[in-house]
């Protein structure tokens, strides 16, 4: 008998980190999300944009878990969001559009709070916030002061920085630039582009679309509570050259 020997031609499975199906919310009598369905891999920097209105904080929200939806199934790295909502924010790190912190708090105390959170050693929290810290160029004695006393692009700093304490599966960004200068956006870009070549998952919202579309390997244009388009940018490089126009005449419709 002979021994077949496996396939070696076949693609391989992509691991689904980010699985939203037939996700449906409204705000009383006004449907917002109209069924999207998606699924986000391991690996990759996955770019999720629209004009204001059309539901994409709405997905980041249902997403996370910060608000309930209609009808629909979420899972972050395997967990259900309602049936295992525990289990699934351990898996992500997430930064809002605008920074939300404890301004009574100094910075250090805020990052020390966030850790103990996650279950992070003394050890691997000191390590960690003193590299992410230098990498976003927040100066470390500044921790010492309240957050109060932060500008808004200290306090985003912060908030990059808290997000990713406990090295999270999945990284969630809602317009991550906001506010901060050109230095501390190149560091960004460069960190989310290492993140997602560590094997991590990326997901991020943007009004950017020329970071977008430098810097993601998919993109998803959500309207009308519906996804409108979704590319492969490694797979059709010339996207990253249409995608504003796209994104342009998807709207004029």
């Amino acid at each position: 008998m002979v021994n077949e020997k496996p396939a070696t031609n076949q693609p391989q499975q992509r691991e689904v980190v980010i699985s939203i199906k037939d996700l449906h919310k409204s705000y009383g009598p006004k449907e917002v999300l109209k069924g999207i369905d998606l699924d986000v891999y391991a690996g990759e920097l996955f770019g999720f944009i629209g004009k204001n209105g059309v539901g994409k904080s709405t997905t980041i929200d249902c997403v996370i878990g910060a608000k309930k939806f209609n009808q629909g199934e979420i899972t972050l790295n395997g967990y259900d969001i309602i049936q295992e909502p525990i289990e699934a924010k351990y898996s992500y790190g997430y930064v809002a559009s605008e920074p939300s912190c404890y301004e009574s708090m100094t910075g250090y105390d805020y990052l020390e709070f966030v850790a103990s959170i996650y279950g992070i050693t003394e050890g691997d929290f000191v390590r960690n916030y003193k590299y992410l810290c230098t990498r976003l160029s927040l100066d470390l004695k500044e921790l010492a002061n309240p957050v109060s006393d932060y500008s808004h692009g200290m306090k985003q700093k912060l908030c990059l920085a808290a997000s990713l304490l406990h090295n999270p599966k999945i990284w969630v960004l809602d317009e991550p630039t906001v506010g901060l200068d050109i230095m501390a956006v190149e560091e960004l870009k460069r960190m989310m582009r290492e993140y997602a070549n560590h094997g991590k998952t990326v997901f991020v919202t943007s009004h950017n679309i020329d970071l977008v579309a430098k810097l993601c390997d998919r993109v998803c244009i959500i309207n009308k509570g519906k996804i409108a388009a979704l590319y492969d940018l490694n797979r059709e490089p010339n996207r990253r050259i249409q995608l504003a126009k796209i994104f342009m005449d998807i709207y004029k419709n």
